[in-house]
């Protein structure tokens, strides 16, 4: 699927869930392989690397497409830079920094399973900021889901918690987590752009805040450019999770509306766990079974007893995004 026929799709008028499902279901899988890639890098590319150039290579395929949106757009945008660009460093290059960084030391699996788990943050996160009602089926959901991302992180093993001997990866990806469904929380107050405009100035935002980062990396030494195979990678979460991703989850949205598209992030941990296993031949026993048993059914839960939306869940455009549960991804 062609970057530039997607682009076309986000602001084309009409279609419905006959289109919107294999789109959703291509983000899913595309923010998969974006765990699988985080696990598959160390050796062949550096974290902060690799965080640098996946938003090189977007903004050098998609901004000539949205430069002139951004044009039309930019005294909107420049009154809310400050904005944007906190927006985009930590939803998009803290939590890649963060996420990358956990792939050396943890499971792709278990980055899946966290990534899984964005959803129930979000729930939370909506319950501390704004005083969002969590109702008792929901509160459910996110005990389930958090016992699942704990059984994840503890590998089956309770003393991790007596002992406080946690993966150093699994609370990195824990971490990122945790920021990307802050930045969730926070969309509502993005500035009322367009779709094609809005991500545009994210993206940029998204490659200015990695270039320090990055700067610390080389000089501490740690930095790796990428090898052959990291080029591969590179290239794929550029252009896939970074993107094309991202271009088919706003036209998602737009179709059958931000709460029926953010379901579809209930697929992550499968298509995760099922990659991981494919690709990287890591194993899949009782614990991770169990681990991903709970997660998915917390998100169940939180969604099926989640509290009747007050207005329709319309989008006809993405900056609709103004309904607690919106959710995007990497």
């Amino acid at each position: 699927m062609a970057v530039s026929s997607v682009a076309a799709e986000v602001n084309k008028p009409g279609g419905g869930a006959a289109a919107a499902y294999p789109l959703l279901t291509l983000t899913a899988l595309l923010w998969a392989g974006n765990a699988v890639t985080s696990r598959w890098a160390p050796g062949h590319v550096s974290p902060q690397a690799i965080t640098t150039l996946r938003w090189l290579i977007a903004c050098a395929v998609f901004l000539p497409f949205a430069a002139p949106r951004i044009l039309a757009e930019w005294p909107v945008l420049r009154r809310h830079w400050l904005r944007i660009l906190l927006m985009g460093g930590l939803g998009y290059t803290a939590f890649n920094c963060l996420f990358y960084a956990a792939g050396t030391h943890t499971g792709a699996v278990n980055l899946a399973l966290f990534q899984g788990s964005i959803p129930v943050m979000v729930i939370l996160a909506n319950r501390i900021a704004y005083g969002v009602p969590v109702g008792a089926g929901q509160a459910v959901g996110v005990v389930l889901t958090l016992a699942g991302a704990a059984m994840a992180a503890s590998h089956g093993d309770l003393s991790v918690f007596t002992d406080l001997a946690f993966n150093r990866g699994d609370v990195l990806v824990f971490g990122a987590c945790l920021l990307y469904a802050g930045y969730t929380v926070v969309l509502p107050m993005r500035p009322k752009v367009s779709a094609l405009g809005f991500f545009g100035a994210m993206a940029i935002a998204a490659l200015l805040t990695s270039l320090p980062p990055l700067a610390v990396e080389w000089a501490s030494g740690h930095t790796v450019w990428p090898s052959h195979e990291g080029w591969v990678m590179v290239a794929f979460v550029g252009l896939g999770p970074s993107l094309l991703s991202q271009l088919c989850f706003m036209r998602g949205v737009e179709l059958i509306g931000p709460n029926r598209a953010g379901l579809f992030v209930n697929l992550v941990p499968i298509f995760g766990a099922g990659l991981a296993v494919l690709l990287i031949g890591e194993p899949f026993g009782p614990v991770q079974a169990a681990a991903l048993a709970l997660v998915l059914g917390g998100i169940a839960c939180a969604e099926r007893f989640k509290p009747p939306p007050q207005a329709p869940a319309e989008a006809s455009d993405y900056s609709q995004t103004r309904t607690r549960r919106k959710i995007t991804s990497p």
